[in-house]
């Protein structure tokens, strides 16, 4: 089992900047990819970004590319995902996720994550 917590939400103004951070815990971190999702209010769950095991190799959604960064650090279980140029349009809860690839690469597809955290709310004010 790999236990995710995240924290860094909050309120932000639209243009504004935000840092989301994840920390997992319960099992070696590294052969995992790591994804951030969201869910806005009626909306299904989409993926935001991910990134390899490795950090080497990352994934981004149109909507955020340009505009947000995914990073990790192994050295101490984290996942973080930079937001700058927020819309209000990216109001939801942010989701860390979990996808176990020891072979290495990242998917951008949701269904592939095994773990999730609980989410952090995200809300960009226009």
């Amino acid at each position: 089992q790999v236990q995710l917590v995240e924290s860094g939400g909050g309120l932000v103004q639209a243009g504004g900047s935000l840092r989301v951070s994840c920390i997992a815990s319960g099992r070696t971190f590294s052969p995992y990819a790591m994804g951030w999702f969201r869910q806005a209010p009626g909306k299904e769950r989409e993926t935001v970004a991910a990134i390899s095991g490795g950090g080497g190799t990352s994934f981004y959604s149109d909507f955020v590319k340009g505009r947000f960064t995914i990073s990790r650090d192994n050295a101490h279980n984290s996942v973080h995902l930079q937001m700058n140029s927020l819309k209000p349009e990216d109001t939801a809860v942010y989701y860390c996720a979990a996808d176990y690839r020891p072979e290495g690469g990242v998917s951008g597809n949701l269904r592939e994550y095994d773990y999730w955290g609980q989410g952090t709310q995200v809300t960009v004010s226009s």
